[in-house]
């Protein structure tokens, strides 16, 4: 992503966090993919189920770190939302990712994606969550120009 838009906040609460998704997805159209980066406990779920709200999901959010991988519905497209943490090797799940990364009626959310990059498309919405000494979150979103309708949303 050589051109593109950067913008930064805090979050000071989960709820804070859980705006930020929801703001986000109420601005999903299909197709995009949102990579999620934080360490553990950062918030990225919580991000999410802000997201699948603000899309109009009424499906529970939850972490699938041991699922691998789960689906929300909404209206107009599926959420289909990735972690990779207790993965070292993708394997077929890069191919699962591949395949609907792109998809306009997918929205691919891809939580410790390390693992699965050679996927991940160049086109893509980054969030990290970082939490900084006195417990807020600096959140930080990067998107190529094409994106920047998504941070654009989160403001």
């Amino acid at each position: 992503m050589s051109t593109g838009t950067t913008w930064q906040t805090k979050s000071s609460s989960s709820e804070q966090t859980e705006q930020l998704g929801e703001q986000l997805g109420k601005a999903l159209k299909g197709g995009e993919v949102i990579e999620l980066i934080s360490d553990l406990g950062g918030g990225k779920t919580t991000f999410v189920r802000g997201l699948a709200r603000g899309a109009k999901s009424t499906d529970k959010v939850a972490s699938p770190t041991f699922t691998i991988s789960k689906m929300y519905k909404t209206n107009t497209f599926e959420i289909h939302h990735f972690d990779f943490y207790r993965l070292s090797e993708a394997g077929i799940v890069a191919d699962e990712l591949a395949e609907v990364a792109g998809d306009p009626q997918v929205v691919v959310v891809v939580e410790w994606g390390n693992v699965v990059q050679h996927a991940l498309p160049d086109d893509r919405l980054t969030v990290s969550l970082q939490l900084l000494p006195d417990g807020v979150r600096q959140v930080t979103a990067k998107a190529p120009l094409e994106l920047r309708y998504l941070i654009e949303a989160m403001k």
